[in-house]
């Protein structure tokens, strides 16, 4: 894992504070992604009486759609022909991004993560209450693969495929995504 540029680059675009950016090379089982995955703090207050709403508003609103509820899978697996975003709309938990040799990530309710196409993730632990909002940009249907390496190869070639979304999930056109994944 590298830090990817962020807030306080002196050279470089300066994301907004909350903001966390991690690159993950391919470690020969998930293909990961040059691209950094973005975690912003707080980025969506749940409303009080349907936590979900306020995620898949914000998202559909930026043209991250085919929006689910639940959790996240408990096994590294990752998406090679689509994007994704996870709102936190209750609970706590604990991600692996990378594969097994990733990062362990703390979120929480109102924390979003952008995950380019790639880019392992597993459940590690939760809160009870645990709850996660996905969507994919342009309303992509999303394939999963498990770590498996010899999926490699052919996951890498679809990833490459993949384009760059048309707005950051949160914040549009002007969000910190289009600036971190030029």
């Amino acid at each position: 894992m590298a830090q990817a540029k962020g807030y306080g680059d002196p050279r470089g675009y300066n994301a907004p504070l909350g903001t966390e950016t991690y690159v993950f090379r391919s470690n020969g089982i998930v293909p990961n992604s040059s691209l950094p995955l973005i975690v912003r703090r707080g980025a969506i207050p749940p409303s009080a009486d349907d936590p979900a709403k306020a995620f898949k508003a914000t998202f559909a609103k930026n043209g991250w759609t085919n929006a689910w509820l639940n959790g996240i899978h408990d096994y590294h697996h990752y998406h090679p022909n689509t994007h994704e975003v996870l709102g936190i709309v209750s609970g706590s938990g604990q991600i692996r991004f990378g594969g097994e040799d990733g990062d362990l990530v703390s979120v929480s309710m109102g924390d979003v993560i952008v995950v380019p196409a790639g880019v392992a993730h597993a459940l590690i632990n939760a809160s009870d209450d645990f709850a996660v909002v996905g969507a994919y940009p342009g309303g992509a249907g999303y394939d999963t693969v498990r770590d498996d390496p010899k999926a490699l190869a052919a996951s890498q070639q679809r990833i490459a495929q993949v384009p760059l979304p048309d707005a950051d999930p949160v914040d549009g056109a002007d969000g910190p995504l289009m600036k971190l994944w030029t």
